[in-house]
């Protein structure tokens, strides 16, 4: 991912205001999340990295976690967008044991902070133009033992806005997410368990509610090299959609790796 489209998708999170109000599924899936980190063997006084905080959706949901913010612990918290994590900071208030920094969590470097016992994400990573690479980095900033677990979205994600856009010969401006198979062959030996797939379906009153939805948690920044459709084009396309019910699919894949005590990632 070149600079610019980097920008890009900070810029549009910085400018998601109503994040809240819409972001149901990614509230949603970070309680799935948090409930299974809250089961991992992880040592006492843990300290943890979070990718792409947000507004705080999974930070909330761990810091409710009693073992994961004992005295001692560490909690680094961190988005791409600064505004993201000053409306997280605003929202959870300083703490001991909790830090709030900017980073860029496929490109920033983390290893000045020292090991982690948990890296997590909560549908960050499927912005990221390599997100093998990317693991790999991140399993490297792991104590050995420490577990890392995200969960980003899938292909089958936005199928059906796909599908009206091809209904009229043309190609929707969505970024390209990895397929679940795609996501399982990304460091197979590192992988702590098989990955977990969770198919939710989210309802729009049309197709423009379902575009202002995008454009309100941020997730409205288009591929590289996308046209924007004219207004008659994007007429037929809400049409079709809204014959289709006007929902839409979220393809959840949650990952669990981990660093072995006497392998290199």
């Amino acid at each position: 991912m070149n600079m610019m489209q980097r920008q890009r998708i900070e810029r549009a999170f910085a400018r998601a205001q109503d994040y809240d109000t819409h972001a149901h599924v990614q509230r949603r899936a970070a309680l799935d999340l948090a409930a299974r980190i809250a089961a991992l063997p992880l040592p006492p006084a843990p300290r943890i990295l979070e990718i792409g905080c947000g507004t705080g959706h999974l930070t909330e949901a761990l810091e409710a976690i009693p073992a994961l913010t004992t005295d001692g612990s560490e909690r680094i918290i961190t988005d791409i967008s600064a505004d993201m994590v000053a409306r997280c900071q605003r929202k959870l208030g300083e703490q001991p044991g909790r830090r709030f920094a900017t980073l860029d969590g496929e490109f920033g470097d983390a290893s000045g902070y020292g090991a982690f016992d948990l890296i997590c994400s909560s549908l960050a990573m499927q912005w990221f133009d390599d997100q093998g690479a990317a693991l790999r980095r991140m399993l490297g900033w792991l104590a050995p033992g420490g577990h890392c677990l995200f969960a980003t979205l899938g292909a089958r994600s936005f199928a059906e806005w796909r599908a009206a856009h091809e209904a009229e010969g043309l190609r929707a401006g969505t970024i390209a997410f990895l397929s679940a198979d795609e996501l399982r062959a990304i460091l197979p030996g590192h992988q702590a368990e098989p990955h977990r797939v969770d198919v939710q379906i989210e309802q729009h009153r049309s197709g423009l509610d379902f575009v202002r939805s995008l454009k309100a948690i941020g997730a409205n920044t288009a591929r590289r090299q996308h046209r924007p459709l004219s207004p008659a084009q994007l007429r037929r396309v809400a049409h079709n959609f809204e014959a289709a019910d006007a929902a839409v699919t979220y393809e959840i894949v949650s990952c669990h790796y981990i660093r072995d005590a006497d392998a290199t990632p």
